[in-house]
């Protein structure tokens, strides 16, 4: 099979700012909500009624393809959401005009608001970078779509949002390449390919080494190996560094990076499960974030993990009630082989932690599915060992339109860890999410440690903000801000 992935996304649009509106070109124009407490009559512009709420986009009557989009109260979030709902709309347009046998157009403006803040115009270049990405592996030609975006300006503001727009185009591009990874099918998406692709999208300043299943056995990389082992396609860790001169911080970033999940003997149900080609969506995240991180320079020392391996069923899968050392020595009892992105994130935590030394440590993984239970599936779940960690990756999402919201380390389930024949439990008793993040936390050393999971907020069904149907992206752009925050 064709390898359907860019080296590097593709599918966002080009940002330009300027100080002038270009005659001619198809313009969008922004409009914000009536206040709720004064009795105005909806916006028509030639007969078309503009409610200004976010996310509503109207065409309306003129020369050329012309939109009006609501901007909702003029909060930056609602920036994002109806840049998202723009770049949609437009697509859309501009498909329907080529099938109707009219012209592409490839770029359109809009005027930005006086009252707009940098805040505002880095939300509405997230959404419009990422409102419009389309993931399809197809023998037919990709349906047109806008390349450029000219946001005009006051003179006084072109370089400041120039300068903004720029590493918003990085943050969305780290968004994008996690949702290419994630999306791609598991017949292509191996562990070699997911190493050799990792390798291939790195960006300079980025050295990745790629441990094969000889360099895993020789090392005792236990959990990596039994996970894989049912698969006739073997288990790879990915190993990325970024060490600029002078960092003063060392961030260890490990990623789950199972390829495909069937479970293991403890088969999943059919329905469902061709959505595990996104399992690695944790190790997608973590390969987009370093590759941004060095992208923006970031002062930071960073290192990245991804076990990856496919959890699979065969003569050789690895049972319930097998007893796993881990990289380092410890042992973990089975109980369940669809509990496997903890027995992956085990091995590479510690040889993380002996290896490389970091200060701190973040791992991220589509982990549990009672996260998706507790918080839905537009918040990700955050298990933090100290405060001011915890502290820093909320306001990190926050910062670039990612929510989370921390959950309990509960130590009266922490016993419910220790095990019976084994040095710990897999599974243990207790509410899994927490029970799961408590398993993790043995391997940690003590270091400053945070659990993403995003189990619920890692795939989407439907379109919602910048997100759209399939892989989301979810925490590429947390990663990269938190970096940006120790610096």
């Amino acid at each position: 099979m064709r390898n359907p992935l860019p080296p590097v996304p593709t599918s966002l649009v080009d940002i330009e700012v300027a100080g002038d509106l270009r005659r001619g070109a198809p313009t969008v124009r922004l409009v914000a909500a009536p206040a709720e407490d004064v009795e105005t009559e909806p916006l028509e512009i030639g007969g078309v009624r503009i409610t200004g709420k976010a996310g509503d986009v109207q065409t309306v009557p003129g020369d050329g393809p012309r939109w009006v989009a609501g901007l909702g109260d003029g909060e930056p979030k609602q920036y994002r959401k109806t840049g998202a709902a723009l770049a949609r709309a437009v697509n859309a347009t501009l498909a329907d005009d080529v099938a109707d046998g009219g012209k592409a157009f490839r770029a359109v403006q809009l005027v930005l608001p006086e009252e707009a803040s940098g805040e505002h115009v880095t939300e509405l270049a997230l959404g419009l970078l990422l409102g419009g990405y389309r993931y399809k592996v197809s023998g037919e030609d990709p349906s047109p779509s806008v390349r450029t975006v000219r946001l005009v300006a006051e003179d006084r503001a072109i370089s400041s949002y120039s300068a903004l727009v720029a590493r918003a185009t990085v943050l969305a591009a780290s968004t994008a390449l996690t949702r290419d990874l994630a999306n791609m099918p598991s017949n292509v998406k191996s562990p070699a390919w997911l190493a050799d692709t990792a390798a291939r999208v790195a960006g300079p300043g980025v050295e990745v080494a790629i441990r094969d299943e000889k360099w895993l056995t020789a090392q005792g990389f236990g959990g990596v190996l039994a996970v894989g082992g049912g698969s006739s396609r073997p288990p790879r860790l990915i190993e990325m560094t970024y060490k600029p001169s002078g960092a003063a911080k060392h961030l260890l970033l490990v990623g789950k990076g199972i390829t495909f999940d069937t479970g293991g003997l403890s088969i999943k149900p059919a329905d469902g499960m061709h959505l595990m080609r996104t399992d690695m969506a944790g190790g997608a995240a973590v390969i987009a974030a370093i590759r941004g991180i060095a992208a923006l320079g970031l002062p930071v020392r960073v290192t990245a993990l991804v076990p990856a391996a496919e959890n699979h069923v065969s003569g050789s899968s690895y049972r319930p009630g097998d007893i796993v050392r881990h990289y380092g020595g410890k042992t973990t009892e089975v109980a369940n082989t669809d509990a496997e992105g903890r027995m992956v994130l085990a091995d590479a935590l510690v040889y993380g932690i002996r290896r490389f030394a970091p200060d701190l440590v973040v791992d991220a993984a589509t982990l549990t599915g009672a996260m998706k239970v507790s918080l839905g599936l537009r918040t990700g779940g955050l298990f933090a060992s100290e405060d001011s960690l915890a502290a820093s990756v909320v306001a990190a999402g926050s910062r670039v339109g990612e929510a989370w919201w921390r959950m309990p380390l509960v130590e009266d389930y922490a016993e419910n860890v220790r095990g019976e024949f084994g040095d710990v439990r897999q599974t243990p008793a207790g509410p899994g999410s927490i029970t799961a993040a408590l398993f993790l936390r043995e391997f940690t050393s003590g270091l400053p440690w945070a659990h993403l999971d995003i189990a619920g907020p890692a795939r989407s069904e439907k379109n919602y903000d910048e997100v759209v149907p399939g892989a989301t992206g979810f925490a590429a752009r947390t990663l990269v801000e938190l970096a940006a925050s120790l610096a």
